[in-house]
Parts: C-alpha cells; sequence; structure tokens
C-alpha cells in the first residue's frame, strides 16, 4: 500500500521544530554595564533559573510529542479530511507551547506563579485530547492504517493516550493548590510515555 501522509509528516516536522526554536528566544542574556564583574553575571544567569527549567520541560515535552507523534504515522498510510483536522489541531496546540513556558519564566518567581503553571498544565490536557480526536479519526476507519496491524497495538496506543488525560487533568486540578507538584505530575508523565512508547507491538501478529 503506498503511503499517503508524506506531506502531513513533513508540514507536522517544521510545525514541531519552529515550536522548538520559538522556545529559545525566551533565554535572555543579561545586559552588563561599566564595573559589572563576573560575580554580577553569574547572580544575575541564577536570578533566571525559572526560565531555564521551563526550556528544559518545554522542549522534552515537544520532542517527546513529536517522538508519538511520529510513532502514530508509521501506522497510518492513508488520510482523510477528519484525520488532517485533527493533526491541524495537535500542531496548533504545539505551536502554543512557546506562550505558556514564557509565562512561567516569568512568573515563576511571583504571586502569579499559580495561574501561569495552570495555564501550561491546562494546555497540555488539550493537547492529549488532540492526540486522542487523532487516533479516534486514525482508527474509525482501519482502511487508513499500515496493513496488518494488530487489534492489540491498536488498542494499545488507544490506551496509552487515554490513560494520559486523567492525569493531565489531574495535574491541571492540582495546579491550583500544589502548582510545583502539578510541573512534576507532568514530566513524570513524559518519562512514562518516553518509556511505554519503547513496549508498543506494532507486529503484524493476530489479534488478541
Amino acid at each position: 500500500m503506498e503511503k499517503e501522509t508524506g506531506r502531513i509528516e513533513a508540514f507536522s516536522d517544521g510545525v514541531f521544530a519552529i515550536a522548538v526554536t520559538l522556545l529559545v528566544l525566551e533565554l535572555h542574556v543579561p545586559e552588563l554595564k561599566d564595573g559589572h564583574t563576573s560575580v554580577y553575571l553569574f547572580e544575575t544567569l541564577k536570578m533566571q533559573w525559572p526560565g531555564y527549567i521551563a526550556f528544559i520541560i518545554s522542549f522534552f515535552s515537544i520532542f517527546i510529542i513529536w517522538v508519538n507523534h511520529h510513532k502514530v504515522f508509521k501506522q497510518i498510510y492513508k488520510r482523510n479530511t477528519g484525520l488532517m483536522f485533527a493533526n491541524g489541531l495537535i500542531l496548533f496546540l504545539v505551536s502554543l507551547v512557546s506562550f505558556p513556558s514564557a509565562l512561567l519564566a516569568r512568573f515563576f518567581l511571583t504571586d502569579s506563579k499559580q495561574l501561569s503553571v495552570t495555564i501550561y498544565t491546562g494546555l497540555f490536557v488539550l493537547i492529549n485530547l488532540a492526540f486522542n480526536l487523532l487516533w479516534q479519526q486514525a482508527t474509525s476507519d482501519k482502511k487508513l492504517l499500515r496493513p496488518g496491524i494488530s487489534d492489540a497495538a491498536v488498542r494499545q496506543l488507544r490506551n496509552n493516550y487515554l490513560y494520559g488525560f486523567p492525569t493531565y487533568l489531574a495535574a491541571f486540578i492540582v495546579s491550583f493548590y500544589y502548582p510545583n507538584f502539578a510541573l512534576l505530575i507532568c514530566v513524570l508523565l513524559w518519562i512514562f510515555w518516553a518509556a511505554s512508547s519503547k513496549k508498543i507491538d506494532f507486529s503484524e501478529t493476530p489479534a488478541l
């Protein structure tokens, strides 16, 4: 079967690359005046630590999203309108990641910390829903999928994203009370996704 999703994947990769690049714009080089020493530079850089944390978390979140997006489209061979719009929704949300990341960098050490974390975790609730929509569109007509993919593999990938939704939702709710813990939940879930994606069997075995 000829693969029809080449242009979708190429366009998606471009959006992911731009989204990652935008994150770097929030890493600012301090302005030093005459008389400022290296100690001043170090102290100024140290004060920007929320920006570094926001960059690291956001970079690896986008990277893991891209990895999962790549794995999904390894199993999708054909396209329809619903699939293309669902993919477009994912790309739209991914392109927004730099905004809540900037909010974290600027307001994490202020009284607006809770709101910035809530916006951040809320975005990933929406991204998870978009991934569920994409896979639902792909599997509603199995003719879109790679020939020979087992029903067990389809269910396993579906469950992988379904399990993510209540976790992201929990992080969103927790962010109203314990923003630090909410961010930790997101990081742990990304680690889970990175580990579990290796275990999905896409072989041409019979359905279980």
